[in-house]
């Protein structure tokens, strides 16, 4: 009796087939990965947000409004101010009353920030503790 261990010298077959098993195992550790790190990724803080709360404007006789126009003039209610110093003057006035009178600034959509930024600015140093800005609704 005889035994062949090993192939005997006629078999020289290319196999051909590729191992894929590393390739499954590859892409199993990947899937775990992604399983794990995209709960982590999108968590976020939670906060509470805002809630827009957009009353309209109610002009009260005592209120002022600070008109800004497009090319930076600055109108008190409909007079115009000739510079920040008489601006200024206006302010310190109207800051000496008790209870103080709102401020509200209509910018025009083309002025400068600078100008608005100035005239807030003037608020701020005559001692004008409430400053509104008036704004139209966004068209829908």
């Amino acid at each position: 009796m005889g035994m062949n261990v090993g192939g005997g010298g006629g078999d020289d077959e290319v196999v051909s087939a590729i191992n894929t098993t590393p390739l499954v195992d590859v892409m199993l550790v990947l899937l775990i990965i992604f399983l794990i790190t995209i709960p982590v990724a999108t968590h976020t803080v939670k906060v509470k947000l805002p809630v827009d709360a957009n009353q309209p404007t109610q002009t009260k006789p005592g209120n002022v409004v600070l008109a800004v126009t497009a090319n930076g003039q600055v109108y008190w209610d409909t007079t115009p101010m000739h510079s920040r110093d008489d601006l200024l003057n206006h302010l310190v006035e109207a800051a000496k009353k008790k209870p103080q009178p709102q401020i509200q600034v209509r910018g025009d959509g083309a002025a400068k920030y600078m100008a608005v930024g100035q005239v807030v600015a003037t608020c701020q140093e005559a001692g004008i503790a409430h400053v509104d800005f008036i704004t139209e609704q966004p068209h829908s």
